[in-house]
């Protein structure tokens, strides 16, 4: 009897363990910022995106991995510290130009999961992929380039082909990854002294592209200033057309008026014109008109010398 009853007890025992870990394990939280994947016999089943308390069947039969839907950072070529500041790492960040030039070069990835069931079981370090095909996306593209380019106004091409080529090699590879942005934080040359005479000829094309600028912006004014100058003598001399069409116009009228009358009265305005032309002609002329026949013998001017006989008389007599 003793024999049974501790059989039975270890039985009870096991029952207790078994249905306490069934109760234990049959539970699991998802987190607002988790995404879980739901393991039945080892081959993943279902992914729990909805945040709370959820049931699963009791381990084996069941488990769960749960993991983040937040942003996270790759850096390359650098290691950040707990104080703020960064090492580089020579093996990642050392690489060669297209025209032969060493270059150390770091850059952030920002990428996330957005298929966990892929990024837990299509590959044993889905990050260790990561840093390989940024590796090797930086240094093809690097590799193309010429080092004017990388170490000057060619860094936002070098960005975006570096995230194209990244974006197709993690499609490749099929892990679950997807990048959200490539920013390449700095290319500089190995050598102080060769940076340096970079940098000197750096600020002198910068210096030439200011000197080139400015003198855009004084030609540009200039041919401003020329082109008002154009138009206000344009303006001018469409006025001036304008007043000279008015006044021809004008000169018109009045010489269509005096056509009038002098179709009406030939003689009478022939004469007209004739005197006011001698007026205009002759100013301070004074004029006689006679009627007769020309027989006549006459002294002229008469009035002048009516004027001047009553003053030599008056001399006589003195």
């Amino acid at each position: 009897m003793s024999v049974k009853r501790a059989l039975m007890w270890i039985g009870l025992g096991l029952f207790g363990i078994v249905a306490v870990l069934a109760v234990t394990t049959s539970w699991y939280t998802v987190d607002e910022s988790e995404q879980a994947v739901v393991i039945t016999f080892g081959e993943a089943k279902d992914i729990i995106t909805t945040p709370g308390l959820h049931f699963k069947m009791p381990w084996p039969i069941q488990k769960v991995e749960t993991v983040s839907r937040e942003t996270y950072s790759l850096t390359f070529g650098y290691q950040q510290k707990e104080d703020g500041s960064s090492d580089t790492v020579s093996n990642d960040a050392k690489m060669i130009t297209g025209d032969e030039k060493i270059v150390l070069t770091d850059l952030v990835v920002q990428w996330r999961i957005v298929d966990p069931k892929k990024y837990l079981f299509n590959s044993t370090d889905p990050e260790e992929i990561l840093h390989s095909a940024t590796s090797s996306a930086i240094r093809s593209v690097i590799g193309s380039s010429k080092i004017d380019e990388a170490l000057t106004d060619g860094k936002a091409e070098i960005e975006a082909n570096t995230r194209d080529l990244l974006v197709a090699l993690l499609e490749k590879y099929d892990i679950g990854i997807s990048v959200l942005g490539v920013k390449l934080q700095d290319v500089e040359l190995p050598n102080k002294e060769v940076r340096a005479a970079f940098t000197a000829v750096t600020d002198a094309r910068e210096t030439k592209n200011t000197k080139i600028n400015e003198a855009k912006k004084y030609a540009n004014q200039k041919i401003s200033e020329a082109e008002g100058e154009k138009d206000a003598i344009i303006s001018r001399a469409e006025g001036e057309k304008i007043a000279r069409i008015e006044q021809a116009n004008g000169d018109v009228a009045v010489f269509n008026k005096l056509y009038e009358q002098y179709a009406g009265n030939k003689a009478i305005t022939r004469e007209r014109l004739m005197i006011e032309t001698l007026e205009e002609v002759l100013p301070n002329a004074q004029i006689y008109i006679m009627n007769d026949d020309g027989e006549t013998l006459k002294y002229l001017p008469i009035q002048p010398a009516q004027t001047q006989q009553p003053k030599t008389e008056e001399g006589s007599g003195n």
